[in-house]
């Protein structure tokens, strides 16, 4: 039992030294970027990241947008005086109105890698199919993913959603899923055009 518990400390110990050596990622508040409105008084901000330069503060080397991957900022600040439920659903609107849905970040993460074909008229045991390890395939795409299901008054929540959508003049996000906590209560929907940092 005592070896055990030395062993699973010693993994503790380390995982703990190995999220020090990832990057903080600490956006501004909502107000500070250009593609941000308040309603109800709750701020929202919406930001996609393009750039080498902008998805290295999120994402170090890898840039999603070159693997077909448009990640997107959000921000929330809740100022109502109340707490909030977030079921927080997102769409990209491409400039002509198509609307895209967002895409789970485990998605994301097997998107670009390869599977193996299954056999047909093989083994009638299920195999499973293997998956290599992909691109995108990085702790950074689930890790700094939206997943805040609650935001106390007063707090700040941010996390990126994930589109198959590339960055284009006149596209924007559309957000709904923003709830009283203890009424249950819909807060309106929003709507942002999506520019640059």
């Amino acid at each position: 039992m005592r070896r055990v518990t030395v062993i699973v400390l010693l993994s503790i110990a380390t995982a703990a030294a190995s999220d020090k050596d990832k990057p903080r990622f600490a956006p501004g508040p909502a107000s500070s970027y250009a593609s941000h409105q308040t309603l109800d008084k709750i701020s929202i901000a919406a930001v996609p990241y393009v750039t080498d330069a902008e998805t290295a503060t999120a994402f170090g080397k890898l840039n999603p947008n070159k693997y077909g991957v448009l990640p997107v900022l959000v921000i929330l600040e809740n100022e109502t005086g109340k707490a909030l439920r977030l079921d927080l659903r997102a769409e990209f609107v491409t400039a002509d109105g198509k609307h895209v849905i967002a895409v789970p970040p485990d998605d994301v993460q097997r998107q670009s890698a390869v599977t193996k074909a299954p056999r047909i008229g093989g083994s009638p045991l299920p195999f499973p199919t293997r998956v290599k390890k992909g691109p995108l395939n990085v702790w950074e795409i689930e890790g700094r993913a939206f997943a805040a299901k609650m935001l106390p008054v007063g707090e700040r929540v941010f996390g990126f959603f994930y589109f198959n959508a590339e960055q284009e003049p006149g596209s924007r996000i559309y957000l709904t899923g923003i709830r009283d906590a203890s009424t249950g209560q819909d807060y309106f929907y929003y709507e942002l055009p999506l520019g640059t940092q």
